[in-house]
């Protein structure tokens, strides 16, 4: 492993971050003469953020920790087009609507990792993308791009060997991000770009643009793209996306999410997703047999609490701890309202477990039920005809939805 002499590659090397540097000794140098500007791109293609982006945001915040400046660059321009790499088909197209809702969303995340009042700062893209002349700038960025070169890159190359279309949109992307590169610099003095380890041919494009139109030294670093020890995809489950924004997954579904953690993944992530410090991570990976929960629930809780802050943290701590040491009704579980009429007709328990989104289908909780997975109040469902009514509501006016020992949802009458 290099040994890096600047505080911000030393952070970056020993946390887990670094996949690729395309000059370590440069930027290293670099980093250690004085502050440096770096950018991370974000397109708008949903309305919140999942956890798989949670790498490249706390690079910002290790960037911003070390003393240089981080941008946080939304993509209200390149979601028009939709990045290509590695996917098996073209993105559905976004209105103008659709990204400007999309960025009011995702924005919210950043002021948790980022102090926009000082070095920190975020920027659109759509500023100097939408306003391009078209015959200007294939003349002046388009001639210093080979075709030839750009179907080399893997990320291309793997759609056409599987002969799957790649429209002349999509192939535009990767000019796109390397002038932003230029761009940046040529306004902030941004000489980094960082991404996973899926953008590094983007990425050079954008250094090797910088150097032929501004003869300047830009530099690009890269994380590794995680899966779970078991190979699953980070930031997904069984039920779908880890979204940051609380008005899609609540601090304690997120909570829960990094509570689940592979014992095999507790240091990786402990380094990744918390500010702990590395003499108390080791020693919380070195915690064996049962101990390991407590390391589990010291990640959780440091992950919850740089996303939506230390006190919703411990506020899921503790339903946490009420509901699987106590075996108590924590009323601050995840709530799915339902309607009293229904209730009072009598709600299928099938249909239940689906609508509290426990499980995706009436097939799979009826399999579940087979299995003796599912529990209305904490018995176990035996019959999958069985109706829930107003005699389930608990004292507290709720019914307790339970599939497995982890996963519970709060049935509310409206």
């Amino acid at each position: 492993m290099t040994t890096f002499k600047s505080d911000l590659l030393r952070v970056l090397s020993e946390r887990g971050y670094v996949h690729q540097i395309s000059d370590p000794e440069g930027l290293d140098a670099a980093a250690l003469k004085g502050p440096i500007s770096a950018y991370i791109g974000f397109d708008a293609t949903a309305t919140s953020l999942h956890a798989g982006s949670l790498i490249q945001i706390m690079m910002l915040h290790w960037m911003q920790e070390t003393g240089h400046k981080p941008i946080a660059l939304m993509g209200g321009g390149t979601s028009m087009v939709g990045d290509p790499s590695f996917k098996d088909e073209a993105r559905k197209l976004l209105t103008i609507e659709d990204i400007e809702r999309n960025l009011a969303g995702i924005r919210k995340v950043f002021a948790r990792y980022l102090d926009f009042d000082g070095a920190a700062s975020m920027m659109n893209n759509a500023d100097w993308l939408l306003g391009l002349n078209y015959l200007e700038f294939l003349r002046d960025v388009g001639r210093h791009f080979s075709v030839n070169r750009m179907l080399s890159f893997d990320s291309v190359k793997m759609r056409l060997d599987r002969e799957q279309s790649l429209s002349f949109l999509e192939f535009n992307y990767m000019i796109l991000q390397a002038y932003d590169f230029v761009e940046l610099n040529k306004r902030t003095g941004c000489v980094l770009q960082m991404g996973g380890s899926d953008q590094w041919g983007n990425i050079i494009n954008g250094i090797d643009l910088g150097h032929r139109m501004a003869n300047v030294q830009l530099y690009a670093l890269t994380s590794p793209l995680l899966t779970t020890a078991s190979g699953g995809k980070m930031g997904k489950t069984a039920n779908g996306a880890v979204w940051l924004n609380a008005d899609l997954m609540s601090p304690y579904e997120f909570w829960q999410f990094w509570r689940n953690t592979e014992d095999a993944d507790v240091e990786r992530f402990l380094k990744l997703y918390t500010k702990l410090p590395m003499d108390e991570i080791a020693r919380l990976a070195a915690l064996g047999g049962s101990e390991i929960n407590d390391a589990k629930k010291v990640l959780a809780t440091e992950a919850t609490a740089l996303l939506h802050g230390r006190e919703a943290a411990e506020a899921a701590f503790e339903t946490a701890r009420r509901t699987f040491e106590e075996g108590t009704l924590a009323e601050d579980l995840p709530s799915v309202g339902v309607s009293r009429a229904v209730l009072d007709a009598g709600l299928g328990v099938l249909t239940a477990f689906v609508t509290a989104g426990l499980v995706p289908s009436t097939g799979e909780a009826r399999r579940q039920v087979k299995s003796g997975g599912l529990r209305v109040n904490d018995e176990v469902v035996t019959d999958e005809r069985a109706a829930l009514g107003a005699s389930h509501l608990s004292p507290e006016g709720v019914i307790k939805l339970s599939f497995g020992r982890k996963k519970h949802i709060l049935l509310r009458p409206e």
